[in-house]
């Protein structure tokens, strides 16, 4: 049974899908501005100043670029 699972698997055409480059690089920053916003806002419930949100915000994004 379990050989019969692995020959209709490989019997099948797998399809890739790639996204377009351009469609890439949007969707990841995108995400990254999600991100950083997410970061700030829950920074700025925890600490009470918004000041110091966009600070850990910053930081944040910086530190996953790099």
């Amino acid at each position: 049974m379990f050989i019969d699972i692995l020959n209709i698997k490989t019997e099948e055409k797998i399809k890739v899908t790639t996204d377009r480059p351009l469609k890439s690089i949007v969707k990841t920053i995108t995400w990254r501005i999600i991100g950083t916003f997410d970061t700030i806002f829950i920074s700025s419930i925890l600490t009470g100043k918004f000041t110091l949100a966009l600070s850990i915000g910053s930081i944040e994004d910086f530190q996953k670029i790099f």
